[in-house]
């Protein structure tokens, strides 16, 4: 299969210390690992069952292995490691004792934080893969709606038939992540779980409602959302709550990590342009680039909010707040209306931000006479990455 070269650079990191490289299944850690991850001394694959059993009964054989090779410096990747969380004390040990620098990837931290594992107390830095992102595809030039059918995970946005890949991947998740690591008992109203979330994608989360829809319980459905922020499935946006003019609401929001999985859980064939799906799925693409671009490129102040989003008690909203500076809202139109800019005009009267921007589907960028930018959606991706934004 054809490999797209990724944003994901973190070679000089792993110069300094080791890293931690988390994402979701399939997002190309592996592949990157392969094309791209300069001077691999050895690794180690915990989705080989033999050798994950061989290191249950004997852990010291982590260590033994890199000493018959004469391993005491360089670089040593253990791919999966929340298969056996336990083996982060070896590694601890390795890296107090000589020069490795280590790889540790997974698609689930869960484990690690649930068993009170050894994170290496800062010895490791921790990075994310997210799926494919504007500079990897920009040369592609695919439509919208071919984005939101396929998804941005390397494997279904190159596959000849999306739709029994996306199945066979949900699949995948429940089978591997959910079922085989004993989080949810109750696999059959999970998958209704899924499907009910996918309906709440990019909005307010009403655990209540959510809770009588799937026919469980409220705690119950708070802790499957936790599942899937803990295997990086979905995302929270929270709410920006310091503007003083207009009261606000606290709630995060919630967005799903990938469109060609919300499609396919909400089981359309096509999201029709001009439907509220499609403003949906759009807001969800511009959230998802933001995100990754914090995520690769950015180093947020610790005291501000990397991505956040407005809406006041009385109905004004804006769709994301960046590093809180810049005021961004989203929308499909081709020709904005008033209406269109009613939120940022609403943010803009508390002087809190350098920009207010709308992303838009129109052709050419323009300032109204307010100041607020009107941008196209490709223009601002650009802007975004070439760090032209904030």
């Amino acid at each position: 299969m054809k490999y797209i070269k990724r944003v994901l650079d973190i070679n000089h990191d792993l110069e300094r210390k080791s890293q931690f490289l988390f994402g979701p299944r399939q997002t190309g850690k592996t592949s990157w690992i392969r094309e791209e991850l300069d001077g691999v001394s050895y690794r180690f694959n915990l989705l080989d069952k033999k050798l994950v059993k061989a290191l249950q009964d004997d852990p010291a054989l982590f260590a033994g292995m890199l000493r018959r090779e004469g391993i005491d410096s360089g670089l040593v990747v253990v791919d999966e490691i929340q298969k056996l969380p336990f083996l982060l004390d070896e590694v601890h040990n390795l890296i107090e004792s000589t020069d490795i620098r280590f790889l540790l990837t997974g698609s689930s931290a869960r484990r690690l934080r649930e068993q009170g594992t050894n994170l290496l107390g800062g010895r490791a830095g921790w990075k994310e893969m997210y799926p494919l992102v504007w500079p990897e595809i920009k040369g592609d030039e695919r439509e919208l709606d071919s984005v939101f059918r396929s998804g941005l995970i390397p494997a279904m946005y190159l596959s000849d038939d999306p739709d029994s890949d996306l199945f066979d991947y949900v699949q995948l998740y429940l089978n591997e992540e959910i079922q085989a690591e004993g989080l949810v008992r109750n696999l059959p109203s999970f998958e209704r779980f899924l499907e009910v979330a996918a309906l709440g994608n990019s909005e307010m989360l009403n655990y209540e409602n959510i809770s009588k829809d799937v026919g469980v319980s409220r705690s119950a459905v708070i802790s499957w959302f936790k599942i899937l922020y803990d295997t990086l499935i979905a995302f929270e946006v929270p709410a920006y709550t310091k503007t003083k003019k207009r009261k606000t609401y606290a709630s995060s929001k919630f967005y799903m990590f990938d469109l060609g999985v919300i499609r396919h859980l909400l089981g359309f064939e096509k999201i029709e342009a001009g439907s509220t799906e499609y403003g949906k799925f759009f807001e969800t693409y511009m959230a998802m680039e933001m995100r990754a671009y914090i995520g690769y490129r950015s180093k947020p102040k610790l005291n501000i909010t990397p991505l956040s989003y407005w809406r006041s008690l009385s109905r004004f909203e804006v769709d994301f707040i960046l590093m809180e500076k810049v005021a961004i809202e989203t929308k499909t139109t081709r020709r904005h209306t008033a209406r269109d800019l009613k939120g940022l005009k609403a943010l803009k009267e508390e002087g809190l931000f350098s920009r207010y921007i709308l992303v838009c589907n129109e052709d050419y960028a323009q300032t109204t006479e307010e100041g607020i930018e009107i941008v196209p959606w490709r223009q601002f991706l650009d802007e975004l990455w070439a760090g032209k934004i904030v």
